[in-house]
């Protein structure tokens, strides 16, 4: 029986995968792609373009409107039967379209959250996409990182990985490189072996790839449950029972129109069916589910080009509704980098601004040459203490080259952490002397310096120079900048000399020093203060000391100056019981030096307070807190793999202002779905209240190819142009809607109702004006003009109040009317096919319609332009009552 890979040594599962420890070279590679394919598990095959066709004939509503056509033709009445069959397909055709493009959007997004793994090649380590790991490729692997196939370990260090995912097994299992005997273990204890979809959770290791794809062991799994249904986000079952509730509703109302229109003998049994049919699926949002999904989907897409990849799509709408925004401080509020900001020298302080310098001044010499940062074509390379000493000289223009060239470094003493400076002995340019150059921390620098360069001349360092100095060490202490100080001194000593702190960092002359700080990102105050204005509260969470949180906190208006109360530490959390911490927590706005499970305290406090909170995150430790947020915000430059993997949002550059960016967006997409719900459902009111009121007072109604068309033509193409529609001004000066409210919050369910009524209010008052002051004298042409006018309004009076659905409360009469230009191609098109009915004699018969003439154009003209200004003026008055 052949060995299993745990058995076998390193060397062995080497040979038997034909690799070596430098990893496969790029022609073997390429052989491996072709024989094994990509390392990615099977997902549900997408239905082609014609079974996405034929699904839509699956719903039952399409599949009565079917019989309907039949009986027509069987009956025959062609022209019913020909509208009926058109506007089936032409359903179908739409619904295909809009599954398409939300299946689009996601795809695109599945393509930008690609994972990508560090692997040997040919002896060079390269970042590749995890899909394209062969058998036999050499994996590198650190904290954080999610294992992207499985792998036989080759070297381990410190090395543990959770793997609850596969096992079941909470705590993270120690791995190393040793060979197990036994034949048959389970998964768990097989720690030579690393698994896909497990989480490094410490140390390093090295692995060789021995399963891709459906071949690991998660693969194995996957076949198992790969079942054909995709899950259904909360949205979407929300506004798929909104739909069954409104179409049992209206299937009622159908009954009665059938029930009460066959009583009263208003039509034939077969012509009372066709017209019930055709209302129940006119007025049911059967299309609903679809626009809200492409909507969100085209959300993500705007959010993916202002660099936030959605993850999930209720993210999207969630974000809408964000409240608390918890944010790491370094490197998402501040730029991660350090910069140098003040300068001490002469005994006095000065800012970078006021400070001027040139390659002869001793403290730009100490800066560059005390300094083992690299200058590379990628630019500088190092400590990011030293490189910013080299930035500061880079920006005054001064020539770091040439200054390391003069002054070419000799020896060097490295900095440790017990005397805290570091050293560099240099020539003197035409000289044969040489000098020392010493930075590092001011305390212990002081006690080796005896002397001070004032002026440009050496004197003796007194104890009033040293209160001084300290005293503006202090001073920018305060400011949360962090110090360095500069000294320099004659060297002496032979060459061959080895060289040592105690015997060369002595009598020093003290030249200065510099403060430095990580600086904020210069829009992030900008999107604070946005934030501010949409009644989102910003937090600041980080591991750095208070002092320095507390001062770039301040400077982004996080807390106001000299506002020590708003911030509180780890330490002090740590003595707050629970119950405490939920009572007080809204008075602190700055959480420094804290750990990762302060974060989940945090999170839940302020949640115990209704608040919908965003966190961001970048580490291990981070995935519990951004499980616990409403919304996890990961980030994707500095973010581990499993912080991306916990988060419902990954910013791809990691800055603070892309969540107020995708805020907006959120606040968008969900003001476009409450517009699009709004119309279609007031529509739908409106139409099924002006066929219920017509069959009661024994009017003519209308033909169920009028009703289909109407729903067709005038639902359809403006819903989803209103799923496009551009953020409004005041959007982010609105407060967070919070976690109670629902699409029919702030007004909408009223605006339905009203709205709906109006509609078919404003169609029956056509209508009897035209029976009241009719146009012709035959009683046959008056009820044909009368029911074509009201066909008519009812078209216009949807298509204009598609404008009223533009905002929900604001006004619709501004410079951005037509600013969508979906919305207005939509309307266009709409306008056209409505009304070349009744304008194209040709379509007279079969949509049961005449022609009009001007006076009766007016009276349609006008009924419909009532419901745009009749809505106008509810919306007026109620910013008036709301002010």
């Amino acid at each position: 029986m052949a060995k299993k890979y745990h058995q076998l040594t390193v060397k062995e599962a080497l040979a038997v995968l034909a690799s070596t420890s430098s990893g496969l070279t790029p022609i073997e590679v390429n052989k491996r792609l072709t024989k094994f394919g990509s390392n990615t598990l099977n997902t549900q095959k997408n239905a082609s373009l014609l079974e996405k066709f034929f699904n839509q004939f699956k719903n039952l509503m399409i599949i009565i409107l079917l019989i309907a056509a039949i009986i027509a033709l069987f009956a025959g009445d062609l022209s019913d039967a020909i509208i009926i069959f058109l506007v089936v397909i032409l359903n179908a055709v739409f619904g295909v379209f809009q599954e398409a493009k939300a299946e689009n959007a996601i795809n695109a997004l599945k393509k930008m959250t690609t994972t990508t793994s560090r692997v040997k090649r040919a002896g060079k380590i390269m970042i590749i996409k995890s899909a394209d790991l062969v058998p036999g490729d050499i994996v590198l692997l650190e904290a954080g990182e999610i294992i992207p196939a499985d792998l036989r370990l080759l070297k381990t260090n410190n090395l543990k990985i959770e793997e609850a995912a596969l096992t079941g097994e909470s705590v993270p299992v120690e791995k190393s490189a040793a060979v197990l005997t036994a034949s048959e273990l389970p998964l768990g204890d097989r720690h030579n072996l690393a698994y896909m979809n497990t989480n490094v959770t410490y140390g390093t290791a090295e692995g060789v790839v021995i399963a891709i794809g459906m071949q690991t062991e998660v693969g194995k799994i996957a076949t198992m449950l790969n079942k054909a249904e995709s899950a259904t986000t909360p949205l979407q079952k929300n506004i798929t029972h909104l739909s069954k509730l409104l179409s049992i509703l209206i299937l009622v109302i159908a009954a009665l129109v059938f029930i009460i229109g066959i009583a009263l003998h208003r039509s034939s049994v077969l012509n009372m069916l066709l017209t019930s049919i055709s209302l129940a699926v006119a007025a049911i949002p059967e299309g609903l589910p679809a626009i809200v999904t492409i909507t969100l989907a085209l959300g993500t897409q705007v959010m993916a080009k202002k660099k936030a990849l959605i993850r999930k799509l209720p993210a999207v709408e969630s974000l809408g509704a964000t409240q608390i925004i918890a944010s790491d401080k370094t490197g998402t509020l501040t730029q991660n980098k350090m910069s140098v900001e003040k300068i001490y020298r002469n005994l006095k302080l000065s800012t970078i601004a006021t400070y001027s310098t040139n390659l002869n001044d001793p403290l730009v010499q100490a800066m560059v040459l005390a300094n083992d940062s690299q200058q590379t074509e990628q630019g500088l390379s190092g400590d990011p203490t030293e490189t910013a000493l080299i930035q500061f000289a880079l920006d005054q223009n001064l020539n770091v080259a040439k200054l390391k060239q003069d002054f070419s470094r000799q020896a060097s003493i490295p900095f440790d952490s017990e005397r805290k400076l570091m050293s560099a002995v240099t020539n003197i340019p035409n000289s044969t002397k040489k000098q020392l150059f010493t930075k590092g921390a001011l305390d212990e620098l002081l006690q080796r310096s005896s002397k001070i360069l004032d002026n440009n001349q050496v004197r003796e360092l007194t104890i009033a120079d040293k209160k001084t100095i300290l005293a503006a060490n202090h001073q920018l202490a305060t400011q949360a900048l962090r110090v360095l100080a500069f000294a320099y001194a004659p060297f002496n000593q032979p060459a061959t000399t080895d060289i040592s702190s105690q015997s060369a960092e002595r009598d020093l002359i003290f030249i200065g020093m510099v403060g430095m700080i990580d600086p904020q990102r210069p829009e992030v105050k900008q999107a604070i203060a946005e934030a501010k204005s949409a009644g989102i509260r910003t937090l600041m969470i980080t591991g750095d000391h208070r002092d320095t949180a507390t001062a770039i906190a301040q400077r982004l208006e996080i807390i106001q100056p000299a506002d020590q109360a708003g911030v509180i530490t780890g330490h002090e959390l740590d003595q707050l019981p629970t119950a405490e911490l939920e009572k007080q927590i809204e008075q602190w706005s700055v959480y420094a030096r804290v750990a990762p499970e302060h974060k989940v305290k945090i999170v839940k406090a302020w949640q115990k307070k209704g608040k919908i909170v965003a966190m961001t995150g970048d580490g291990v430790n981070d995935a519990p807190a951004l499980k616990t947020a409403d919304i996890g915000v990961g980030m994707g430059i500095t973010g581990t793999e499993v912080a991306k993997n916990a988060s419902d949002i990954i910013l791809s550059d990691d800055n603070f202002a892309t969540i107020i960016a995708a805020v907006r967006e959120g606040r968008r997409v969900f003001a476009n779905i409450q517009k699009s719900l709004q119309y279609l459902l007031s529509a739908n009111l409106g139409e099924v209240l002006t066929l219920f009121l017509m069959t009661m007072l024994g009017w003519d109604i209308f033909a169920p190819a009028q009703i289909l068309w109407i729903n067709l033509v005038t639902d359809t193409f403006p819903a989803i142009a209103l799923g496009v529609e551009k953020a409004e001004a005041d959007i982010m000066k609105r407060t967070p809607r919070g976690s109670k409210a629902t699409f029919f919050s702030d007004g909408v369910m009223s605006s339905i109702l009203y709205q709906g009524l109006l509609e078919g209010g404003l169609t029956l008052g056509v209508y009897w004006l035209a029976l009241t002051f009719p146009f012709h004298h035959s009683s046959s042409l008056i009820h044909a003009d009368a029911l074509t006018m009201a066909f008519a309004t009812l078209g216009l009076i949807q298509l204009l109040h598609a404008f009223n659905s533009k905002s929900l409360h604001g006004t619709i009469f501004t410079s951005k009317l037509f600013n969508n230009r979906t919305f207005n191609w939509s309307i266009i098109l709409a306008s056209v096919l409505m009304f070349a009915t009744i304008l194209i004699p040709a379509f007279n018969d079969t949509f049961k319609v005449t022609g009009l003439a001007w006076q009766q154009w007016l009276v349609v003209l006008i009924g419909g332009s009532l419901m745009l200004v009749i809505v106008e003026l509810v919306k007026l008055i109620q910013r008036i009552l709301k002010k």
